[in-house]
């Protein structure tokens, strides 16, 4: 039995950070990787970023689903990774993709108000709803651009 590790892919930076690490997991184990965008399209016109209708708001999320794939497997990476976009809230989508997972993998944005501080609101919610393990990869800390560097004595 092939060990699969479903992760949830949306464009941002947290999303590419789950993918690389889920690709080189599943790498390690001999395993496979489901890569799952959720779209939704709710009719309103939010500017630029809103499709027009649901067709194009479904081919947006198969465009950015293959550019983050193609990205991250670009060096060859020996783990297969296979492409699943479908129409829902994320939470629900990912904790239904990976109800016969062994993995799932999320990314961490680290917005919103002090609970969803650590993790995102789809994270928190998919490791409430999830029935099997849940990886959160974190946020990278800040690097501080004015730090003083210590001086030793020499």
């Amino acid at each position: 039995m092939t060990y699969l590790i479903v992760v949830g892919v949306d464009g941002s930076d947290g999303g590419r950070r789950a993918l690389r690490w889920a690709v080189q997991e599943a790498a390690g184990r001999g395993g496979t990787v489901q890569a799952v965008t959720a779209w939704r399209w709710d009719g309103l016109d939010g500017g630029a970023m809103v499709a027009p209708n649901p067709i194009e708001e479904e081919e947006r999320a198969h465009a950015l689903l293959a550019r983050e794939i193609a990205a991250v497997t670009r060096d060859g990476t020996a783990a297969p990774v296979a492409a699943e976009v479908v129409e829902g809230r994320p939470a629900d989508v990912l904790s239904a993709a990976a109800r016969g997972a062994d993995l799932l993998v999320l990314g961490s944005h680290g917005h919103g108000r002090l609970r969803h501080t650590v993790l995102g609101s789809v994270s928190e919610e998919c490791v409430r709803k999830a029935t099997c393990p849940v990886v959160v990869i974190p946020v990278p800390a800040p690097v501080p651009t004015n730090a003083a560097v210590p001086v030793l004595p020499g």
